[in-house]
């Protein structure tokens, strides 16, 4: 639990690169002991969205320009091939809750929190339709290193992202495997593209 709500805080952006995690502050804050803060911080920095330096302590990781670049570069080919794979098997239980986050998140309406969580419960339920184990958990950890890049979008941004969350999950539905590739790798590349430029 201590190691989501932590993850969650730095993947938001509540909490950025190079702030400084400290132990005793952090413990306080969740109610608990040092003790699960210390594996929290351990397992984040397998991650690579903490870092752990023996002078300054454990600190929020940064992303430099080149990094990021190269982040949704993979991150970008990785969606593509998902999309076909989701294409291919078009599992409908799983695709029917692709249809419902699409529904919401297309009305723009609720927080930009509210419509980033839709975005990722939407990528999710994506790769779960691609039924690939090993592909899903290489996005995850991506998508993890790139949550502080992709923040909240302006609201043309948003009505953007989710035209192209539609057409990604129309050639899924219709079987398209090329053009569910081609869309998913282009939404990828757009929305880095913009997020890098801000």
């Amino acid at each position: 639990m201590v190691r989501q709500a932590l993850q969650r805080e730095i993947t938001s952006g509540a909490l950025r690169a190079g702030d400084r995690l400290v132990e005793e502050e952090l413990a306080k804050r969740y109610g608990v002991s040092r003790s699960p803060i210390r594996e929290a911080i351990r397992a984040l920095a397998s991650e690579g969205l903490v870092e752990v330096n023996a002078r300054r302590g454990a600190m929020v990781a940064g992303v430099s320009a080149d990094e990021a670049r190269e982040f949704v570069e993979v991150r970008a080919l990785l969606e593509g091939y998902n999309a076909r794979l989701a294409a291919r098997y078009r599992r409908p239980d799983v695709l029917s809750r692709a249809e419902a986050i699409l529904r919401e998140g297309s009305t723009g309406q609720g927080s930009p929190e509210r419509l980033l969580e839709l975005n990722a419960r939407f990528h999710d339920t994506l790769a779960e339709a691609g039924g690939n184990r090993t592909l899903r958990e290489m996005m995850d950890g991506l998508r993890k290193r790139t949550a502080s890049i992709f923040t909240a979008e302006g609201e043309e941004a948003s009505r953007a992202t989710w035209r192209e969350h539609a057409s990604i999950l129309e050639a899924v539905l219709a079987g398209d495997e090329t053009r569910a590739a081609e869309l998913a790798e282009a939404h990828v590349r757009r929305a880095g593209a913009n997020a890098l430029a801000r």
